[in-house]
């Protein structure tokens, strides 16, 4: 055990470079990272396993960072492990440096996750927990690892902290440990003018183990810690009672402290250095480790030198006793694209494709072993029983399935995946109704932000809901998901890739692109109500260019039909009657534009040529396929809420029948 007084040296370091990074930057938010500076310190240099040297290794413990604005602390406290130097710490919020406002994540600088908006962060350490029980359960202890996640009252405030921990305790995930940065300081205000819940009661309701302690206090850090490792078939809450910006000092040298405006602005001027001389170090010259900490954290990893030696001696042991698990768990890690037959998987024609997906799934479900599925309390409307059929959901005791039952929680449900994702090992997918990726957009922008891999399934994908009503049918919302295959991520590829399905052939082929894409998030956006197959002799495999030429189209057509999703088949019924009228016409499916987009102009051109006449069909917006149609073309779609009724009748009042494609391509051409 360290001595307090080194302990409480290395943590006012900490302080030191997280307020010096802010003052420099003049941005930032100094005064949590301050309070919460004894908490990490004393997690990463006496408790957090992993190697220093090869920081993807699979056993390691993972540390998530739930507020994302006390990045000065995460990069201080890695900058004392040796993951950077000061002066990247130098230039903290700065154009082209390592260290960004709110992290991002960068597993090689021992950054596990992107974080900001608060509540998503610890909700991806959950995520993460399920994936290492998931692992263990087939594994066994070299897959023992432990999940610390860090919050603060932001992040119990934010919703998704009721799904996040109900879910994590209702799996008695013991794997988990979460720090709560309780400072009664928020950004406006002290937290008593916004909340007056007992969080303790709240989560030992839940059945996490709490712990309170006061949260500066070395010596309660660490025995709340051994206690929290020591918990079996509970999360521990340890309910750390900070001071907002710890050691910081006013102007005129009075405490400055528990005050809301250091928590979002850098200290300045004098109080800055009143604040660093408080602390031990020098305002002219603050970014500096102490040789005593530096001291201590080069002990640490000395002494993480012997834990992974002894980590890695037992794992050569399981594997030269178990070497087809040791392969399989290496190709589980590898994170490449699983062998599947997709030739094996046969679909009924006619069917509607969450029924289609319901199919691929049960395949995937025994062919691809480390795929976990959730669903948001609707696994047999939205057809992943397809996949639970062939498994069994998780439960407190037993990890050995592959089903996660998220219950109605569609944001926490899609931050679970991401965690998942995060930890590396899994293929994590997650479905509810499509209307709900309302919900769920905050995370799919971290999903693809982070560039992480998981399969949105969204069914239910447009006003044939019918019954249902406005409230369930989605209009919008294919127009606000596509958004993402325009916006590029930081490696100047599509954010995300976006398909919906013609037939039930090709959501076979969407799922194979789905499960062979490993940058990027996928979404897979299914019908309800059943759908013509495309015409005979169709190419299914041309799914993969994003748009192409279904079968049957004439040469030199006169006017060429796009459609995505169940509405391609409309246009087929709507052909027959215009080339009855001797009109000459192509149809094309176009699933992604993203995809066609990414095809070379050639290709491009011979499925939609820049002089063509374009008509399109979407019961989404018009704007689904302006970029398709282009300015001279003409889109027929939905520009209101949808309505009650059964859905072949709305068809007909909306006008997605053969009869109105008629009438408007007639119109187009005259």
């Amino acid at each position: 055990m360290n001595d307090n007084k080194l302990m409480n040296r290395a943590a006012d370091n900490i302080r030191i470079l997280a307020a010096s990074m802010v003052e420099k930057a003049n941005s930032g938010h100094p005064g949590g990272a301050m309070g919460g500076a004894d908490f990490v310190n004393v997690l990463f240099s006496e408790f957090l396993v992993f190697d220093p040297k090869n920081p993807k290794w699979e056993g390691r413990d993972r540390f998530f960072l739930d507020p994302g604005h006390m990045s000065p602390m995460l990069y201080s406290v890695l900058a004392l492990t040796g993951k950077y130097n000061m002066n990247e710490l130098s230039q903290f919020r700065q154009w082209g440096s390592p260290t960004p406002g709110h992290p991002e994540v960068d597993v090689m600088r021992g950054v596990e996750n992107t974080s900001g908006p608060l509540g998503q962060g610890h909700t991806f350490a959950v995520g993460a927990a399920i994936a290492a029980k998931f692992l263990k359960a087939r594994f066994g202890e070299v897959m023992n690892q432990t999940i610390y996640a860090y919050i603060s009252d932001g992040g119990v405030q934010e919703e998704i902290s009721q799904g996040s921990g109900r879910i994590a305790g209702h799996l008695g995930l013991d794997n988990l440990v979460m720090f709560y940065d309780s400072n009664d300081i928020q950004l406006s205000t002290e937290t008593d003018a916004v909340t007056s819940e007992d969080v303790a009661k709240k989560y030992e309701a839940w059945n996490w183990k709490v712990i309170t302690i006061n949260g500066n206090d070395p010596d309660a850090i660490r025995a709340a810690l051994k206690e929290a490792k020591a918990t079996e078939k509970q999360p521990t809450l340890i309910i750390g009672k900070t001071i907002m910006g710890k050691g910081a000092r006013k102007a005129d040298n009075s405490s400055f402290e528990s005050n809301c405006a250091t928590h979002g602005a850098p200290l300045g001027g004098d109080a800055y250095k009143n604040t660093i001389t408080n602390l031990g170090g020098n305002p002219e010259n603050p970014f500096v480790i102490f040789p005593e900490v530096a001291e201590l954290y080069a002990k640490r990893a000395k002494e993480l030198e012997s834990i992974v030696a002894e980590k890695y001696a037992a794992k050569a042991n399981w594997a030269k006793a178990n070497p087809e698990l040791a392969l399989k768990m290496e190709t589980f890690f590898q994170g490449n694209a699983p062998a599947v037959d997709w030739n094996g998987i046969t679909q009924k024609a006619g069917s509607a494709t969450r029924a289609a997906s319901a199919t691929v799934l049960a395949a995937l479900a025994t062919q691809v072993e480390n795929m976990i599925v959730a669903s948001a309390d609707l696994s047999n409307s939205d057809k992943t029983d397809g996949f639970l059929k062939k498994t069994h959901a998780f439960t407190k005791d037993d990890f050995s399935g592959a089903f996660l039952q998220a219950g109605v929680s569609e944001l926490t449900m899609a931050c679970i995946s991401i965690g998942m994702s995060l930890h590396g090992g899994v293929i994590p997918a997650c479905a509810t109704f499509f209307v709900f990726s309302d919900y769920m957009k905050p995370a799919v922008r971290m999903a693809a932000l982070m560039e992480q891999s998981v399969k949105f399934i969204w069914t239910h994908d447009a006003f044939r809901v019918g019954e249902d009503g406005p409230t369930h049918e989605p209009v919008e919302q294919e127009a606000q998901i596509r958004l993402m295959e325009k916006l590029k991520n930081h490696k100047g590829h599509n954010s995300m890739l976006v398909l919906r399905p013609a037939d039930a052939e090709e959501t076979t082929q969407a799922w194979k692109l789905a499960m062979e894409n490993t940058s990027t998030p996928t979404a897979l956006i299914l019908s309800r109500q059943n759908i013509a197959n495309l015409p005979v002799g169709t190419d299914y495999a041309q799914t993969a260019k994003g748009a192409y030429v279904v079968a049957g189209s004439d040469s030199n057509p006169d006017v060429i039909l796009v459609a995505s999703g169940s509405e391609v088949s409309t246009l087929v019924a709507g052909a027959e009657l215009l080339r009855k009228d001797g009109i000459k016409l192509s149809i094309v499916s176009a699933p992604s534009e993203g995809l066609f987009r990414a095809q070379d102009k050639e290709y491009q051109e011979s499925v939609i040529p820049a002089n063509a006449k374009v008509f399109g069909l979407t019961a989404g917006l018009p704007v689904n396929l302006q970029g398709l149609v282009g300015a001279n073309g003409k889109v027929f779609g939905l520009e209101s809420f949808g309505f009650s009724a059964p859905y072949e009748v709305l068809d007909e009042k909306l006008g997605f029948t053969a009869e109105n494609v008629y009438n408007q391509v007639k119109a187009l051409l005259a």
